[in-house]
């Protein structure tokens, strides 16, 4: 069953002529309980390969591409074009789009790292004890387009994956919670 399928069914005019069609009523959200968000053991931690899609990933990790709704819900992504990670090519064109051609190792801030060091455990993508500053703060970093950007997408790489013993449940409950 494709994701809007589950949504219940909305009477709605389109041109304004009193022709009602049924649609899904895509207005209908359903929120991931935050303790389900938090529990470890429900998720398993997951980098994103190059060039991978929703589809791709949950037909590899769920055997069924149209799963790939739940790993952008469990992840709150909300934007699956800009909140998922680009592919090298993707990324490319969206460094020139996004800052213009030549500017995408221009300066976009400055850095500087805090007396505290990292306060989180991200490994080599944690960021945490970098604070932005001005460009006439004592030796700081300059961080460009190029740099600022690469640190988004490697922070998109890094997803949680539904377990998928609790697959069935999960989609048992967003149907009932989507069409109360």
């Amino acid at each position: 069953m494709a994701y809007f399928d589950r949504f219940p069914l909305m009477a709605y005019d389109m041109k304004g002529n009193n022709d009602y069609k049924l649609l899904p009523n895509i207005l209908r959200r359903v929120k991931l309980r935050s303790g389900v968000r938090s529990g470890a053991f429900v998720f398993d931690n997951y980098d994103v390969v190059d060039g991978e899609r929703p589809e791709d990933l949950a037909f590899k990790y769920y055997g069924d591409a149209e799963y790939h709704w739940i790993i952008l819900m469990t992840n709150n992504i909300t934007d699956r074009y800009y909140q998922w990670p680009l592919s090298q090519p993707q990324f490319a064109e969206h460094l020139t789009d996004k800052y213009g051609a030549g500017s995408e190792d221009a300066v976009h801030h400055y850095e500087k790292t805090t007396d505290s060091g990292p306060t989180s455990s991200n490994g080599p993508n944690d960021y945490s004890h970098l604070v932005e500053c001005n460009e006439d703060d004592e030796n700081p970093a300059i961080i460009t387009n190029r740099q600022y950007e690469q640190r988004k997408q490697d922070e998109y790489r890094q997803i949680r994956l539904l377990d998928k013993k609790y697959l069935g449940l999960f989609v048992q409950e967003f149907e009932k919670l989507i069409r109360a």
